[in-house]
C-alpha cells in the first residue's frame, strides 16, 4: 500500500515543449494550475457581468457578500497600512480553495507539490517585506534587521508557511488513500469530501491568515 501511495504522490510529466535544443517538461501541477487560472479568469468575468447599483441580482448580492466578508476579515488583520494587500490575500485564498477542491474530481491538487507551496510561501514573504518597506521606508526596513531574530525570520516564516500547507495537505492525502485502500467501497466518497472540501478550505484559511498576520507585524 505504501508503494501505491508513493506512486500517486509523484508529480508526473504530462507533455514536453521543445525550444531548439531545450526540452521543457510540463508537469501535472502546471496543467492543473492552467485549468484553475482559466476557471478563475472566466468565473471572475461571468460573476461580475452586468453589475447594477439598483435592484442587484441574487448572483451580484452573493458575490458582493462573500467578497465584502473576506475584505473585512483581512483588512481587520492587516490594518490600514496593509490594506493594499487585501486583494492579494483574497486571490490566494480563492486559488488555494479551488486547488484543494480538484481532488474531488479525480485530479491531483497542485498544493501536494512542494514546489508550488514553496513558491507561494516565498512570494508571500517577499510581499510582506515590500509592505514593510512601504510602511517604514528602506531605512526603517533595514534598521529592523539589527535584531537578529528579524533576519532569522526571513528564513523561518516562508519555511513555516510552505511546510505547514504542504505537510497538512499531504498528510490528509495519505490518510484518505489509506482509508480508501482499507474500505474501497464505503469510505472513499465521504472521506474525499471531508479532506478535499473541509480540510482543504481550512488549510487555505490558515495559510492566508498567517500571511495576513505577518503583514500586520511588518507594517505596524
Amino acid at each position: 500500500m505504501g508503494e501505491r501511495i508513493t506512486e500517486e504522490l509523484e508529480v508526473a510529466s504530462v507533455f514536453d515543449i521543445r525550444l531548439g535544443g531545450l526540452t521543457i517538461h510540463v508537469s501535472e501541477t502546471v496543467v492543473v494550475m492552467w485549468i484553475i487560472m482559466a476557471i478563475m479568469i472566466i468565473g471572475g468575468f461571468l460573476l461580475t457581468r452586468r453589475l447594477r447599483v439598483e435592484n442587484p441580482s441574487k448572483r451580484q448580492v452573493a458575490v458582493e457578500g462573500i467578497y465584502s466578508w473576506l475584505d473585512k476579515f483581512f483588512r481587520d488583520i492587516v490594518g490600514e497600512k496593509g490594506g493594499w494587500m487585501v486583494s492579494y490575500l483574497v486571490i490566494v485564498i480563492t486559488f488555494l480553495v479551488i486547488s484543494n477542491l480538484f481532488g474531488i474530481f479525480g485530479f491531483k491538487a497542485p498544493t501536494k507539490d512542494l514546489q508550488l507551496t514553496g513558491i507561494l510561501a516565498v512570494f508571500s514573504i517577499v510581499l510582506v517585506q515590500v509592505a514593510s518597506v512601504k510602511a517604514h521606508g528602506v531605512g526603517g526596513w533595514l534598521k529592523s534587521f539589527t535584531n537578529p531574530m528579524n533576519a532569522l525570520e526571513l528564513v523561518i516564516k516562508p519555511l513555516s508557511l510552505c511546510m505547514r500547507l504542504f505537510g497538512n495537505i499531504l498528510g490528509a492525502f495519505v490518510i484518505m488513500k489509506s482509508i480508501e485502500y482499507a474500505l474501497p467501497i464505503i469510505a472513499p466518497p465521504v472521506v474525499s469530501l471531508y479532506f478535499d472540501l473541509f480540510d482543504g478550505a481550512l488549510q487555505a484559511y490558515v495559510f492566508t491568515f498567517l500571511t495576513a498576520l505577518y503583514i500586520q507585524e511588518a507594517v505596524e
